[in-house]
Order: C-alpha cells, then sequence, then structure tokens
C-alpha cells in the first residue's frame, strides 16, 4: 500500500531539525491524512441498498484509518441534493459520497443539474455490482420470461410495469427489456420499491424489476415469483433463476451499483489511499460472503481510473436507453 508523507518526512535531521521546523512551509506542517472524522454522504434515506452499502464500510475504515466514519445521508431529488452536497464539499479528503444508478442516469434526464459529473467528481472505487431481476405475482398469467413476452405482444399497451421511480434502475432496466423484447408496456411509477413491491404481492401490478436483496425474502415465502436475472450470470443468493441471457434475450444487462465518488481536486494521493482501503474492506471473505449471499451483489473494489470508466460507460448506455425509450420526466 503506498504511504503517505508524514511530517516528519518533510523536515530534515541532525543539526538542521530546528531550522527545518521553522522554514516548513504550510503543508509540511499539516498533519498526516486523516487527522479528522471522515463524512461519507449517502444521497438516500438510512436502510436501502445505498445505505447499507456505505455502513458495509463504516466500521472497517474507522479501524483502518483511526479515525471515526460518519455516515450523513440526505436524500431527495433523485439523489441529486446528497451529490451536490460532496460535488461542493472542500476537496480536502474528509468528504465522500457512496453513489449508485440514478448518479449515471440523471447526467441525461436532467439538462441542468447543479454540479458537473465530468468535473466535479472523480471515482474512487466501484463497490458492487447488483443485477435486478425481474418478479411477478404468483397467480400472473405468465411463469417464465417467454411467457411474459408473448403476453405482451398479444396484449400490447396492457400489461403494465411498476419502478420505484421514474428514472430509477428499476425502470430504465424494464425500458430497455421492452426495447430488447419489442414489447408495448405501461410504466407506472411509485415513491420508493416498498409500495411497489407490495403491490406486486398483492397483484395490482404484474411485473417489477428489482435488485435482490428486496426480493430474495418474499420469493422464498412465495409470494412473489422470480423469472429472471438482468446480468450475464447468475446471482449465487439465487442459483435457480437463470439470467434474461441464456433465456434468449442478450443485451437484456441492467444493475443498480455502488460507487464511492469524491470532490474533484482532492489530492491523488489521498484517493488512491481510500480505494485502497475500500477495496480490501469489500474484497474480504466476510464482506463479500454477506454481499453475494445476503444482498445479492457482486463484490468489486476497484481503483479510480477502474471506477470512472465504469460510471462513463453506464451513463452512456442509459443515456441510450432514455433516448431510445423516450423517457421523460414525470
Amino acid at each position: 500500500m503506498r504511504s503517505l508523507p508524514s511530517r516528519r518526512s518533510f523536515l530534515c535531521t541532525g543539526s538542521a531539525l530546528a531550522a527545518g521546523a521553522v522554514l516548513a512551509t504550510p503543508a509540511a506542517a499539516q498533519s498526516p491524512w486523516p487527522a479528522k472524522p471522515i463524512r461519507i454522504v449517502v444521497p438516500y434515506t438510512a436502510g436501502g441498498f445505498t445505505d447499507q452499502m456505505a455502513r458495509l464500510l463504516q466500521v472497517g475504515l474507522q479501524q483502518r484509518l483511526g479515525q471515526p466514519v460518519i455516515v450523513d445521508n440526505k436524500p431527495g431529488a433523485n439523489s441529486i441534493i446528497g451529490v451536490d452536497a460532496v460535488a461542493k464539499a472542500a476537496p480536502d479528503g474528509y468528504t465522500f459520497g457512496v453513489f449508485i444508478a440514478a448518479y449515471a442516469a440523471n447526467t441525461t434526464l436532467y439538462p441542468k443539474l447543479p454540479y458537473d459529473p465530468k468535473k466535479d467528481l472523480v471515482g474512487v472505487s466501484l463497490m458492487g455490482v447488483s443485477p435486478l431481476v425481474a418478479a411477478v405475482p404468483m397467480n400472473a398469467p405468465f411463469k417464465t420470461t417467454a411467457e411474459l413476452v408473448a403476453y405482451a405482444r398479444a396484449n400490447p399497451g396492457k400489461l403494465s410495469f411498476a419502478s420505484s421511480g421514474t428514472g430509477s434502475a428499476a425502470h430504465l432496466t424494464t425500458e430497455l427489456m421492452r426495447l430488447v423484447t419489442q414489447t408495448d408496456m405501461v410504466h407506472v411509477p411509485y415513491k420508493g420499491a416498498s409500495p411497489a413491491l407490495a403491490d406486486l404481492m398483492g397483484g395490482q401490478v404484474p411485473l417489477f424489476l428489482d435488485p435482490p436483496p428486496n426480493l430474495i425474502q418474499p420469493a422464498k415465502a412465495g409470494k412473489i415469483r422470480l423469472i429472471g436475472v438482468a446480468s450475464d450470470k447468475r446471482v449465487p443468493a439465487l442459483p435457480d433463476v437463470p439470467t434474461f441471457i441464456e433465456q434468449g434475450y442478450p443485451g437484456l444487462v441492467g444493475s443498480t451499483w455502488a460507487a464511492m465518488l469524491a470532490p474533484a481536486g482532492v489530492p491523488r494521493e489521498i484517493v488512491q489511499r481510500m480505494s485502497e482501503e475500500v477495496a480490501r474492506i469489500i474484497r474480504s471473505p466476510e464482506v463479500t460472503q454477506r454481499l453475494e449471499q445476503t444482498m445479492g451483489t457482486f463484490a468489486e473494489g476497484s481503483t479510480p481510473q477502474e471506477c470512472d470508466a465504469f460510471i462513463a460507460a453506464e451513463t452512456a448506455k442509459w443515456a441510450k436507453v432514455i433516448q431510445d425509450a423516450q423517457v421523460k420526466l414525470d
């Protein structure tokens, strides 16, 4: 692991020590990072996927960095409020953010953001990728993806699908499903995943795509049926649910994900150090097992450059889906 320069490294030894202390520059006089508590902004309410991912890091970072780590929930405006707080924070290495797929989609959905994602924020580490899973009610007239597609094609404009909100990963991945399968389905946005799932279980809406953490237990309890995973590989927590690719729908891949970002201008050595610490925690056996077996999320842990490249690719991907599906904000 790359070490950060300490105050002592800037000072000369021997007889020049006193003179070095007097002539030390302001940068040399600063304490080694971190010297005070670190804040991780989560642009959603407590308890959701993003919050869970941030809190997975909290204890490990405190132990490894020797400073308190505070998770600061700043929900609102489809994550824009929290993201803007990070973008405008001092670039001193004491404010970071954990963002999800909406961050990439918002670049296209909102023509006037209060921040510039290309200039104001930099990637630290991709933490985890959680493929979306298609769920239908137990009494639905279709039990497989092929049957759902056949039903939708035979009844254009009559099959609706729920989402946790316009522009969410659930919404955009189902729009991608509609494009790939060439079907006409109607979007029904909800204010969050919980009411959407409740209506799915009650049979009021026939299709809902969401990350595995929200669907695993209802599926095990026999309240919903899972018919496909929007990934290039099966989710370890749901080994019996085939991917859409396996079922003959190439390109039908969509996920939510968690990535840590920092304000642009944070010293690169601090970004690199935080990236390495995040990767160590995420790739630890206990965290990896929890992510994959309990949350249905693939553990990542990337370099800052890999994180930036991933977000750029996601931004371009969902921009095309938004344009092709003519997605507009409510």
